[in-house]
């Protein structure tokens, strides 16, 4: 067969379609906020940063597996579908000459148990500081995603394929993978059912799973050709990312900067300290309303107020006060 593949299959190796991710931006316009941000609100902001940045570093942590896989493979990256009012956010999508791969990524923190009911459960801490929780399944994530490209493939099938058929091969050729990217993670499976343990595994042993699957499988090889128009049936079907999660964290933002009235400012935040405070019989000390920190006398170098005097919040950038 080694001579045959080499005759009929030419080698074309990991061919990355689409690399970048939207969590790219997402991180960018968060960092942003975060520099004008204060209080809670920063620190939620830079919270989601820092879950965007894992997550955004497990995928690179895969994309570099996939990249070095030597093995002929068409892979993109963050693949937004729709069809028939369902809709699915694939880490990435792979395409090998036998296969389709649909790859979730979960750089999780703590040890993870999988239950004899196919629960997910996170420990973490120890001690006084354990902790014990439960997280949505990625394997049931990742099988939504399967129907939406099932859905997808059903007007893509050949006349000679009848529907039952259609269904009967679709789970032997698109293969769902839950992959671990930290390398800290501990996971204990052993109670996990069949059908969960088999398709979780970690990082360093992606393109090994691949590989096997490919091998163990005597289906007929598709060309590169046949691949690519794969792979063009779904991209038909890519839509952009409609939900901007960025937008409800700057409406947070420009809310507490524009407004000054206390009880508004409550919703984030402790409440201020009065805005005088007697330091001595000459001197009173003015506190800023939004953040509590001492305000400053400044005076304006640009723009229409220049030469002007204004009191701005010590705290800047952090806390853009003024009056």
């Amino acid at each position: 067969m080694g001579i045959i593949d080499a005759l009929f299959f030419k080698y074309f190796g990991p061919v990355f379609i689409k690399e970048d991710s939207d969590a790219e931006s997402f991180i960018e316009k968060m960092k942003s906020l975060s520099s004008r941000a204060f209080g809670k609100i920063k620190d939620k902001i830079d919270e989601q940063i820092a879950i965007a940045e894992a997550g955004l570093k497990g995928e690179n942590q895969i994309a570099f597996e996939l990249k070095n896989s030597g093995m002929d493979m068409l892979i993109v990256h963050d693949l937004y579908l729709e069809k028939n009012g369902l809709s699915a956010q694939i880490d990435f999508l792979v395409i090998t000459r036998k296969h389709i791969f649909v790859i979730e990524c979960k750089n999780l923190y703590g040890n993870i148990e999988i239950d004899e009911k196919g629960n997910f459960i996170r420990h973490r801490g120890q001690g006084k500081f354990y902790r014990k929780e439960g997280f949505t399944s990625p394997v049931s994530q990742n099988e939504r995603h399967l129907n939406i490209l099932k859905e997808i493939r059903r007007e893509y099938k050949n006349n000679f394929v009848t529907q039952g058929l259609f269904d009967k091969l679709f789970p032997q050729t698109y293969r769902s993978i839950v992959v671990l990217a930290n390398p800290k993670t501990i996971l204990n499976d052993s109670k996990a059912p069949e059908n969960i343990r088999k398709v979780v595994i970690r990082l360093d042993q992606l393109v090994a799973y691949i590989k096997k699957i490919e091998d163990e499988d005597d289906s007929l090889k598709s060309s590169e050709k046949d691949m690519h128009e794969l792979l063009d049936s779904f991209i038909k079907c890519s839509k952009p990312i409609k939900s901007d999660y960025a937008k409800k964290y700057e409406d947070m933002l420009t809310e507490l900067i524009a407004s000054k009235a206390e009880p508004q400012c409550e919703k984030y935040f402790e409440k201020p300290r009065e805005k005088a405070v007697l330091k001595d019989e000459k001197t009173i000390e003015k506190i800023c309303p939004k953040c509590g920190q001492p305000l400053v006398l400044r005076t304006a170098k640009k723009g229409e107020n220049a030469g002007n005097q204004f009191w701005g919040c010590s705290g800047f950038p952090k806390c853009w006060y003024r009056e």
